[in-house]
């Protein structure tokens, strides 16, 4: 159902050992060792946390160049070029979250590893790789383990992994790798509609209003996907996934009787100009919501249409890799991404910023950011406490017991985010920001309690927050999503921890910053950039450049 045509990526050979050719009664066979699947998977999940492919790169100085692209759209597009220069010197990863991994593996029939079910088979193999990495390496743990329906513990090495191995014709083992963070993977979509959505007047307006909801909590620019029809509501979600990573940019472009999927890229085009209309564009306003956009065509069952919909974010984390009779190979990312970066600096690319004090008391910090629109962007400076999803929890049980807020959420702006382990020698892990939607259900309670009255996240936000910043006088601070090792780096002088160390990167830490930037996404008046942002368009058909 998915014909893909040859790969033609290029590829950089890891080794030549654990692989060889065996004759045997049903004829040439490869054997492979075990070892290969494990090495293979180790320099995959290294490489796809601290490189990019060239395309993606070069989409990002695209933006630069392009005198359309919006002055956020720049500032956005020159900070992950920034970043992913950073996180290319294989110490600091270009994410925080450093994701789940994902391998999907095909196994040709004459391909022996003789990995005995008993010894964990390839799986087992395979994931032995991905600990390796999260063991040697300054990643992040992120898996939690159900002990209970209600209980979870981190399993603290990043497993388990999700591998699925399917059996193909062919000598050959090929892989792709796959590191996806929650806030990409949350955005994955699947609506089930009819046949009366199966024309472009329908389609098209469709689409834009579901691609709205995508907002920026997912790290934009975008690699969008989108899978129309499908035998199963669990094939098109995972077919949209594959999609999102470019593995199925060989599917032909045409249909035909034989119920295969094929790309359109005609709709593509189509698509790709409606998202340039949401007015979001890379994160605060522009044009630049979606670097490209993949459009597959499924068969369905006549009584099904399921729609999905998903994305890869601005940490656009996958690689291929193979194993052949010639050896071990691994697609080969880009080693140099500082090519991309323009000889121009910053402040030629931007707007002027405004320069936000963090040492001044709250009331006079949030005296300054009244002062400014939605959209403004500033520079902070200054001390923040950190704190996410558990310790909001272990607050909240606190304030619900009778406790006062504690003095560090009054006293500071919180930024919610969880950072990498911290490599020797630096002051910090990547330290990206987490998608501020998740503590949505406390920003009232907390505001009212006299906390959380600056906040600083990635993402758009619920009306409930807007209304409890005009109520309690808050605001909320949008950050870039994507740069972790560039925040690291360039914006974090020191970091401690302050409460709740047993929680690891849940704990609540202190740290201060410097030029760190930030947009004014809600502010104290009820107005909320992503609302404005979307105003225009309400009730309004789209109407396409043709």
């Amino acid at each position: 159902m998915l014909p893909l045509e040859h790969d033609n990526r290029q590829y950089r050979l890891i080794s030549t050992d654990f692989v060889r050719k065996v004759n045997t009664p049903l004829g040439t066979m490869l054997q492979v060792d075990p070892a290969a699947l494990t090495l293979l998977t180790q320099e995959a999940m290294r490489d796809i946390s601290h490189l990019l492919r060239s395309r993606h790169l070069q989409q990002l100085r695209n933006i630069l160049d392009d005198p359309e692209a919006s002055d956020n759209d720049r500032f956005v597009a020159l900070d992950l070029l920034k970043n992913a220069a950073i996180a290319a010197g294989g110490v600091l990863p270009m994410c925080q979250d450093t994701g789940t991994a994902i391998i999907k593996a095909k196994k040709g029939q004459r391909v022996f590893t003789g990995n005995e079910k008993a010894n964990g088979g390839d799986e087992e193999a395979i994931a032995r790789g991905v600990f390796n990495t999260f063991q040697t390496s300054y990643l992040r743990y992120s898996q939690l383990a159900p002990v209970s329906m209600f209980e979870e513990v981190n399993t603290g090495n990043n497993l388990p992994a999700e591998i699925k191995i399917s059996a193909v014709d062919g000598d050959e083992y090929n892989f792709l790798f796959i590191a996806k963070g929650g806030g990409s993977a949350n955005k994955s979509f699947l609506f089930q509609e009819t046949k009366a959505i199966l024309n472009e007047k329908a389609l098209l307006p469709w689409l834009f209003d579901k691609m709205k909801t995508l907002g920026t909590s997912a790290c934009p620019p975008y690699h969008l996907s989108i899978v129309i029809g499908g035998t199963s509501a669990e094939f098109a979600v995972e077919t949209s996934k594959l999609a999102s990573t470019g593995y199925l940019d060989g599917l032909p472009t045409e249909g035909s009787t034989r119920g295969h999927a094929f790309r359109d890229i005609e709709m593509e085009a189509k698509v790709l100009a409606v998202s340039q209309q949401t007015g979001i564009g890379a994160q605060f306003g522009g044009k630049y919501f979606c670097h490209d956009v993949r459009v597959v065509r499924l068969p369905r069952h006549g009584a099904s249409c399921p729609i999905a919909m998903a994305v890869s974010c601005s940490a656009d984390r996958q690689a291929l890799g193979k194993i052949t009779a010639d050896g071990i190979f691994l697609e080969q990312l880009e080693t140099d991404p500082a090519r991309f970066l323009p000889d121009v600096t910053e402040e030629h690319l931007s707007s002027e910023s405004i320069r936000i004090d963090l040492n001044r008391p709250m009331d006079e910090i949030r005296a300054e950011l009244s002062k400014h629109p939605v959209k403004t962007r500033v520079m902070l400076d200054g001390p923040m406490v950190v704190a996410r999803d558990i310790a909001h929890a272990h607050i909240k049980a606190r304030l619900d017991a009778g406790e006062p807020m504690p003095k560090y959420m009054r006293d500071y702006c919180v930024y919610y985010a969880g950072p990498a382990k911290t490599p020797d020698g630096m002051i910090s892990g990547a330290f990206g920001p987490t998608t501020a939607g998740r503590m949505d259900s406390y920003v009232d309670g907390f505001q009212e309690a006299g906390g959380s009255l600056v906040m600083l996240a990635k993402g758009n936000r619920s009306k409930a927050v807007t209304d409890a910043c005009k109520k309690h006088g808050g605001f909320y601070l949008g950050t870039i999503g994507g740069p972790a090792a560039r925040i690291a780096q360039d914006c974090i002088s020191k970091v401690e921890i302050i409460e709740l160390e047993d929680l690891g990167m849940e704990a609540v830490w202190k740290i201060e910053v410097r030029d760190f930037p930030a947009f004014i996404v809600v502010d104290d008046k009820g107005n909320d950039f992503f609302e404005l942002v979307n105003r225009p368009y309400q009730g309004t058909p789209v109407q396409l450049n043709r």
